[in-house]
């Protein structure tokens, strides 16, 4: 499947009210809860959402407009959001998820991008040139990926408790598919 932005944006669109509908009013036992050391919990998921919405991906979509591959993008710390949601609950940090998208999905159809624009590249750090379009289709994986690892993390808490039925349940059998 190509990149379609508008297919990007759609998809989106839709993660804050997924998270909102699956994890909101959950007991903790659900949401605070991870699969062991150096793991997240789906709060911790939320949190780094959030994260992803200040530090990653509008910044670097305005860093490849401007400065197109001559500007590097800065290093992502893929734990901060360990401390900017130190005192929140989950439902202040779905919401604040739900605004921070809103916000930059507005930002980013203000752009207009033309294809064009989208065919543009930057430099990631460790990757190199990237397009544009493929750091927007990275944010709309990065939603499903996380998507799962809640769906994933949260299964986790009853994987001895379904007993043999975890034989036929592919969530409890999915190691991740990448780190936190």
């Amino acid at each position: 499947m190509e990149h379609n932005l508008q297919d990007t944006i759609s998809l989106l669109t839709r993660t804050p009210a997924t998270l909102n509908a699956l994890l909101r009013d959950l007991p903790e036992t659900w949401t605070s809860r991870n699969e062991g050391e150096n793991t997240w919990s789906a709060f911790d998921v939320v949190g780094h959402l959030i994260h992803c919405e200040r530090a990653d991906w509008m910044p670097r979509v305005r860093m490849v407009l401007k400065f197109g591959e001559t500007k590097t993008f800065e290093p992502f710390d893929r734990w901060g959001q360990e401390r900017e949601s130190q005192g929140k609950s989950l439902g202040q940090l779905l919401d604040e998820f739900s605004d921070l998208r809103s916000e930059n999905l507005g930002e980013l159809r203000a752009l207009n991008l033309r294809q064009e624009d989208l065919e543009r590249r930057g430099r990631h750090p460790s990757l190199g040139e990237v397009t544009l379009s493929a750091l927007l289709a990275t944010w709309a994986a990065h939603d499903l990926t996380h998507l799962h690892q809640i769906s994933r993390v949260m299964a986790h808490q009853y994987r001895k408790t379904v007993g043999p039925w975890s034989a036929y349940l592919g969530v409890l059998q999915c190691a991740g598919h990448s780190s936190p």
